[in-house]
Parts: C-alpha cells; sequence; structure tokens
C-alpha cells in the first residue's frame, strides 16, 4: 500500500512516522495526485510541534500543505485537469486530512494547477508557498510598486529569498536582513541590493542610512516577537508594515510609530481565492519564462529520511527550501 506520513502526538520531529494507507478513491470535483516531491515549511513545523493556530485531528494525522506530482485519477465533474497532467498543488488547509507528506493524496481539483513547463519536481515543490506568499502579500496586499524600497526579514528562508526576486520582477529595491553577516554574500548574490546582519549592523540606521534617512516604504517581516516595534521604525512616515510568520514565538511588541499600515498575512487568504490565484500563477509563470524567478533549493531529503529533514529545519541555517522526493 501507499506510504504516508503522521504522526499521533505532537512534539520533536520523530514523531513523524511512515505507515501504509490505502489509496482514496478522488470524490466529485476532486483529484488524486501521485506525489513526487514536496515543499517543507515552518507551519508544517508548527503542527508537528504542537503549536498549530487551530485545532488537529489526532492520532494518525497527516501533515504537508506542498507538493507537485502528476494527476493519477480525477472525480466526477472535473474538467479542466486530466490524468497523467504533471501538477503543483497550491493549498491544503485541512493538511492534518489530506496532507502532502505521502504518495498519493486528494485535493479539490480547484487546488492544483499545471506545473510550469521546463521546471522540474524538487524546483517545483520549492515554488508555489514561497512565491506566492511572498508575491501576496508584497503585491496584493501591501501594493507593492516600482521604486519601493522593501526590508525583508528572515531573508534567507524561502520566502525571504521570494521575496528578494518579487521585488526586483516588480522594480523595486529589497534590502535583505539576516541573523548571520555569513550569509551576506549569498544575499547579495540572491538579488538583494544590499544586506543587513543582525550580529553586526543595527537595522533601523543601516535601512535609514540606505534610504537617505528616509526608510524603508514596505517591512515584510517574518519573525515577530518583542523586536516587531522597534523594526517597525525602519519605515518611512506612512511606511506599510506586513508580517508574514512567526519565527520568534514570542509575544509581539505592538509598534507605535505612526502613521503606519500594518498588516497580518496569511497566504490562504489568497490561496483559496481562484481570481487572486490566476494572478499568482501569471505572475509566477512570466517570471520563470525570463529568468527573474528561480527557486533556491537548500538540501534535498528522501520520504523516508522525513525526520532528518524536520530537524534540518528546526536548525534555522538553510538558505532556501528544504525539498523531500517521494
Amino acid at each position: 500500500m501507499p506510504r504516508v506520513v503522521v504522526f499521533d502526538e505532537t512534539g520533536a520531529p520523530d514523531v513523524l512516522h511512515i505507515v501504509d494507507e490505502p489509496v482514496s478513491e478522488p470524490a466529485a470535483g476532486q483529484v488524486r495526485v501521485r506525489i513526487e516531491a514536496i515543499g517543507i515549511n515552518r507551519i508544517e513545523q508548527m503542527m508537528r510541534a504542537g503549536a498549530y493556530p487551530r485545532p488537529i485531528r489526532l492520532p494518525r494525522a497527516r501533515i504537508g500543505c506542498e507538493g507537485t506530482g502528476v494527476v493519477d485519477a480525477i472525480g466526477a465533474g472535473v474538467e479542466k485537469v486530466s490524468v497523467g497532467d504533471p501538477v503543483v498543488i497550491t493549498a491544503v488547509p485541512d493538511m492534518d486530512v489530506n496532507g502532502t507528506y505521502a504518495e498519493f493524496t486528494v485535493v479539490p481539483s480547484s487546488a492544483v494547477l499545471p506545473r510550469p513547463a521546463g521546471v522540474d519536481a524538487p524546483s517545483a515543490a520549492a515554488l508555489w508557498v514561497a512565491y506566492s506568499t511572498a508575491y501576496g502579500a508584497l503585491v496584493e496586499k501591501a501594493g507593492a510598486r516600482a521604486g519601493d524600497q522593501v526590508l525583508i526579514t528572515a531573508a534567507s528562508s524561502a520566502v525571504g529569498l521570494a521575496a528578494i526576486q518579487v521585488v526586483n520582477q516588480i522594480g523595486g529595491i529589497p534590502l535583505a536582513v539576516t541573523r548571520h553577516a555569513a550569509k551576506k554574500d549569498a544575499l547579495l548574490a540572491a538579488g538583494a541590493a544590499a544586506v543587513f546582519a543582525t550580529d553586526q549592523d543595527d537595522v533601523v540606521a543601516a535601512t535609514r542610512d540606505h534610504t537617505g534617512g528616509a526608510g524603508a516604504d514596505i517591512i515584510l517581516d517574518a519573525v515577530m516577537g518583542p523586536g516587531l516595534a522597534e523594526l517597525a521604525t525602519a519605515a518611512r512616515f506612512g511606511g506599510t508594515l506586513i508580517t508574514v510568520g512567526w519565527l520568534d514565538p514570542r509575544p509581539a511588541s505592538m509598534p507605535m510609530n505612526a502613521p503606519l499600515t500594518i498588516y497580518r498575512y496569511m497566504s490562504f487568504e489568497h490561496t483559496l481565492d481562484p481570481a487572486v490565484v490566476r494572478r499568482m500563477a501569471a505572475f509566477l509563470g512570466a517570471g520563470l519564462r525570463i529568468g527573474a524567478l528561480r527557486p533556491t533549493i537548500d538540501t534535498v531529503f528522501s520520504l523516508d529520511d522525513i525526520v532528518e529533514a524536520h530537524r534540518h529545519l528546526e536548525l534555522g541555517n538553510q538558505i532556501g527550501k528544504i525539498v523531500v522526493t517521494v
């Protein structure tokens, strides 16, 4: 029988284990996908560790919100997808039931898109969550435009690297923030206009200096925590702060500098909206064709090594996406 990664209790990476489960048949409006590769995301780490913001079904909970593969079967009424089509899975909000850490999963046909031509399975697995989050937060939510100075925290993460590329694609100026000066060269090579390392730089002062005293037009923050209020002072008068993650689990401090527009962005806000998904797909497709968008893969593991993949994620030293091939 096909293999599926599950967990019976929350905790450290070794709560994940592989079991055999029968293949489910797709119902009306659904497709079954034979998974070829999956991307590993922080939200899955939170779910496994017990910090997920909604209840999950235990025991034998599945996991995984991102993946790519080939359509293996279709349910009644499915018209735009055919058996044999290579696809990218765009949204699995109920991943404890049909998560992508598996050899097969069943999802609504609306939750898959054609895999971009010329993109292999590992790269496709590294594409959707990172780039749809960066695009959705910056373009759809914050209204980023050409010429905007955009300060990006956790810049060596998959979302951070995607944001650097998205900002460059729209003609903006990406300013990268990292914890370690050793990552500066890699981030400059990835397209950052400047890199500020918190182990040697005052990020607010460096941002103001780089922008001629004005501050960043947009701050894209994946960290939050008690340093959020200070980070917000790197924004220009009337700027925008948009948070896309919570790498620091401690309570976030409330920015008090005004006027400042603050958004809390959750990717499912847009990935469940067909109109926005079409725009995302068009933007990503154009970026891939012209070479502006290039998924960065840190390490590739096999499904048998899923525990090691999560341990690697928890170290926080990766540059780009952790991918698991199935």
